[in-house]
């Protein structure tokens, strides 16, 4: 943290620039992760706020220890550049209002959807490297590109980057992002964080009458996910596959889809890792039972 002296009217301006602070999402930034591909489509804010907080909000994003609704503290608009490299960076710098008193040790940042002091939900938070203590004629800011949300990358699962890109932008930008389809498909070969389409010939599984199944939003008609609590789902029912006709190929991973067309759609997220690689035989049901599809975030 460096501490400038204002030149106009001798201001002592805080300016947290030193470090780039990576921010975690909350149970609730979670489940407008999943919900919107698996539930309820996540209805963004206008605008998103930062918050300053004197003790952990934790993942449960609570609001209790934000800096007390007195001294001129308010919480501040927010932006962010579009999304890039899974993630979304600030864009502006972030400057509250001049102190008239103490707002207490400042050890903790949130972004909320709400202006208003303690209402509203947190999207994100993080801890800030150094923490710092506004005092009356203190202007604390946040200096552009200090401040990003990232969802990483994930060793042979995980969602694509076409994904990433799409619901940081929803949920931070305020981008629309219509809610996507969610079919299973079957893959032939590996899964990776930048697929954006799967193609018979090289990457989806292929036997005669092979087709993908559409996997309903929650409460839909079945199969169908099931509710999103603290950005975890899974399938309420079994997903079952056309029987293996002639020419089965290897099935060595899966992928959701948010198309159902072979050769079509955009390609949301994959997993390798837990699939044991295996061709079926013609004749056979490929199925995954009630419960072995899992959404989540970590």
């Amino acid at each position: 943290m460096k501490k400038i002296n204002a030149v106009f009217a001798f201001v002592l301006i805080l300016l947290l620039s030193a470090t780039t602070w990576a921010g975690g999402l909350t149970n609730f930034g979670k489940s407008a992760v999943v919900s919107h591909l698996a539930a309820t489509a996540h209805s963004p804010a206008a605008t998103v706020y930062l918050a300053l907080f004197t003790a952990d909000p934790t993942v449960a994003g609570t609001l209790t220890n934000e800096v007390a609704d007195a001294n001129s503290y308010s919480r501040t608009a927010i932006t962010f550049g579009a999304a890039a490299s899974r993630r979304v960076t600030q864009s502006a710098q972030v400057t509250f209002p001049q102190a008239s008193g103490s707002w207490g040790t400042v050890t903790h940042w949130g972004i909320v959807n709400s202006a208003t002091r303690g209402a509203g939900n947190m999207l994100a938070f993080g801890a800030f490297s150094t923490s710092f203590s506004p005092v009356s004629g203190n202007t604390p800011s946040v200096a552009n590109t200090s401040c990003y949300v990232e969802i990483s990358a994930s060793s042979g699962e995980g969602y694509t980057d076409y994904f990433v890109h799409k619901i940081l932008d929803l949920i931070f930008r305020n981008v629309a992002y219509s809610q996507p389809a969610t079919y299973i498909a079957l893959l032939d070969a590996v899964g990776a964080d930048g697929d954006t389409t799967l193609t018979t010939a090289g990457d989806e599984a292929t036997w005669t009458g092979y087709a993908r199944v559409l996997v309903n939003k929650a409460s839909g008609a079945s199969p169908a996910w099931e509710a999103v609590t603290n950005g975890v789902t899974q399938n309420a029912n079994a997903v079952t596959f056309a029987t293996v006709g002639a020419s089965p190929s290897i099935i060595v991973g899966i992928a959701i889809v948010d198309g159902g067309t072979l050769n079509a759609g955009n390609v949301l997220a994959y997993d390798n890792d837990q699939i044991v690689d295996q061709t079926p035989n013609i004749g056979d049901t490929v199925q995954f039972a009630a419960g072995a599809l899992d959404l989540a975030v970590n």
